[in-house]
């Protein structure tokens, strides 16, 4: 009788060169599982590549880290001896369901007559309705914004002709604002389903190596039509995809039901999921009438600073930069050296800078990259931390008045841009004092802001925030100097303003996921303050549907 059984085990911090081969990776991972574990044989060992991420600190000896994973077969008393030995920073022993599915193994009793409304199509409710379509609910999902070929057609006219259609833009429509990012995949949240999101993700389309970079990222060109698959998958399985449909009021009824009052007239609900996007401020003053409970949250805002990629890859990778191997550097920089931090924030190597406004006369930017990574320019949110305590009221509401703070930043910008849609720009060196006082135009870097194309207008960025805001900025770029040797390079150039980090409030809800006080209205994702990025947006979607499934009968 065969009493072995199969094991998993994570062996991390594998070191090696950037350009080592399979066979090196494997041989360094089994002399460390060797030191681990000298009973078991190495013949049986089946080694696979779990994740890769590049140490860039020595600029001369960059180095690949891996985690490998490697599957044997032992007996049980083995396993247990291995586990009292294993150190957690290098080795992880792995149960069944790191990798495993969602599993929905029974439903709840609660009968409904009409379907659950997802209210909005970015990756929140992306992925709640397709974890409800895939499992008999036949959702509605909605989204006040087009179809991602119709927002394409509607950011080209922006671009070309400055005429803004404030519902279908950057921030909303198929795919939310990540679907005009750099697509990335990064989160800090610590849970086992991110697996399944990134292998839902490629299941439609992205790239397979977004499930071994510990940077992963798909680029907007890719992203897109992943964005589309997800919706007409959606749609196949029975649920109905309703575009330029927009929110504008909720009336929950006698019957446990709700009357969603929407542009393109009522649709009955049993439940509705409010997957805002971070943008929808005119939705939140509508709840915020409406009674839910919607408090302010901390956000950050700052500018979009751009160098050549050739400077940053070189200032990162030394001689190795532009290898194929490395592809375009990537930094992640902070100082939490005062009371406000500073960081950078969905960097884009490779990327451009684009127009994110949803408002008339309120101008935001953000960053975007392809696949390929390889524009002329890289760039990042350079972002300060502030506090509901910096808001103030507005109309005498606190989340109002977050919301009010963001916007006066984006009318200052939009002023000091000329009030025609170009973007305020600075040289870095005048905004750092480091030039003379008058406003020198860019030179060896230039704004990629709207295509390029001189949209924009070198402006004073200091007269478009707070103070506060401003001289942060100015201590964050010294220190940031420091960590990267031309960050701050006199002739890198600033766009003002990036406002839309994340949502400005939260929308409260109890253990079930509820709105406080409203027991059918289902926050969720970044929106309504439970996420950070598309991953982590994401999740939430399907921690949500997983509580809609765990009350609610099917209704298909």
């Amino acid at each position: 009788m065969n009493d072995k059984k199969i094991f998993r085990i994570l062996i991390n911090r594998i070191n090696v060169g950037f350009d080592a081969c399979e066979d090196e990776i494997f041989s360094s991972a089994k002399k460390k599982f060797k030191r681990l574990a000298p009973s078991v044989d190495l013949g049986t060992l089946r080694l696979s590549i779990y994740k890769k991420s590049i140490d860039a600190r020595k600029r001369d000896d960059i180095r690949a880290v891996y985690s490998v994973l490697a599957e044997f077969e032992c007996k049980e008393n083995i396993k247990k001896g291995l586990g009292d030995k294993i150190d957690p920073a290098e080795f992880r022993m792995l149960g069944g369901d790191e990798e495993s599915d969602i599993c929905v193994d029974s439903f709840g009793e609660e009968k409904t007559v009409y379907p659950p409304v997802v209210v909005g199509m970015g990756p929140a409710g992306m992925f709640c309705a397709l974890l409800l379509a895939e499992n008999g609910y036949k959702p509605i999902i909605i989204d006040r914004g087009d179809s991602v070929a119709d927002r394409e057609a509607s950011v080209s006219k922006f671009y070309k002709d400055k005429i803004l259609d404030t519902e279908s833009n950057i921030q909303f429509g198929a795919g939310g604002a990540g679907t005009f990012s750099d697509g990335k995949l990064i989160t800090r949240i610590n849970d086992k389903h991110c697996n399944y999101v990134l292998r839902r993700l490629c299941e439609f389309g992205a790239p397979d190596d977004i499930t071994l970079s510990a940077r992963p990222h798909i680029g907007t060109d890719v992203l897109r039509d992943v964005v589309n698959r997800i919706l007409n998958r959606i749609e196949e399985l029975g649920a109905t995809v309703i575009y330029r449909c927009r929110l504008d009021g909720i009336s929950e009824n006698s019957d446990s039901t709700l009357t969603l009052k929407t542009s393109r007239g009522d649709i009955c609900a049993s439940s509705a999921v409010l997957a805002l996007g971070h943008s929808a401020r005119d939705t939140y003053e509508m709840l915020i009438r409406y009674g839910l409970s919607i408090r302010p949250k901390p956000m950050s805002v700052g500018v979009r600073v751009e160098h050549l990629r050739s400077d940053i890859d070189k200032a990162m990778y030394g001689r190795f930069a532009g290898h194929p191997l490395l592809g375009s550097a990537e930094y992640n920089l902070s100082d939490t050296s005062r009371e406000r931090g500073v960081y950078t924030f969905c960097m884009c190597p490779g990327g451009e800078v684009v127009a994110a406004a949803s408002e008339q006369g309120e101008l935001a930017v953000n960053g975007m990259s392809r696949r390929a990574r390889d524009g002329a320019n890289s760039n990042s949110a350079v972002a300060v931390s502030v506090f509901p305590t910096d808001y103030g009221k507005f109309e005498g509401n606190d989340a109002l008045g977050a919301i009010e703070y963001q916007r006066r930043i984006e009318r200052a910008a939009f002023a000091a841009g000329g009030s025609d849609w170009k973007a305020p720009v600075q040289t870095l060196g005048d905004f750092l004092g480091l030039s003379s006082s008058s406003l020198h135009e860019p030179t060896r870097v230039l704004p990629s802001y709207m295509g390029g194309n001189g949209h924009y207008r070198v402006a004073d960025i200091s007269s478009v925030f707070p103070e506060y805001v401003v001289s942060s900025l100015r201590q964050g770029f010294s220190s940031f100097e420091r960590k990267i040797k031309g960050f701050s390079a006199h002739d890198a150039i600033i766009t003002a303003a990036e406002t839309r980090t994340s949502a400005p409030v939260r929308i409260e809800r109890d253990a079930d996921l509820c709105a406080i006080g409203h027991n059918m209205i289902y926050p969720c994702g970044e929106g309504a303050g439970y996420a950070g990025g598309i991953t982590s947006a994401a999740l939430d979607g399907v921690k949500v549907a997983l509580a809609l499934m765990k009350r609610f009968a099917p209704n298909g």
